[in-house]
């Protein structure tokens, strides 16, 4: 079982920047592929970024936020990290964090079986 806590949401103008921090209980954290997805009022949840477990060396963008997004993770820490820079006002939306044991770095919401409670991120032009 994981528990997972997004942090670093808030209001920034468009061009800004901001850093997503997700932390994860339990001590196999090093295990887990992690994703970040958001959901904008009105739309499904959508594919941002993933990063394969430790040992698995993967890393996939949605080609929306390719370039201007970075993810990371620190297994010390139990945490992953979300980089969002150059935001625009079609980023705005609740980001949540995602985890699922091994495998790669997939898109596939349903793949995931631990999500986070979401992190509000406004855009405004």
């Amino acid at each position: 079982q994981v528990q997972l806590v997004e942090s670093g949401g808030g209001l920034v103008q468009a061009g800004g920047s901001l850093r997503l921090s997700c932390a994860a209980s339990g001590r196999t954290f090093g295990s887990y592929t992690m994703g970040w997805f958001r959901q904008a009022p009105g739309k499904d949840r959508e594919f941002v970024a993933a990063i394969s477990w430790s040992g698995g060396g993967e890393i996939r963008y949605a080609d929306s936020v390719k370039g201007r997004f970075t993810i990371s993770r620190d297994d010390g820490k139990n945490t992953v990290y979300l980089e969002m820079n150059g935001l625009k006002p079609e980023d705005t939306a609740v980001y949540y964090c995602a985890a699922k044991l091994g495998g790669r770095a997939g898109e596939r919401t349903y793949d995931y079986a631990y999500w986070g409670q979401g992190t509000q991120v406004t855009v405004s032009s």
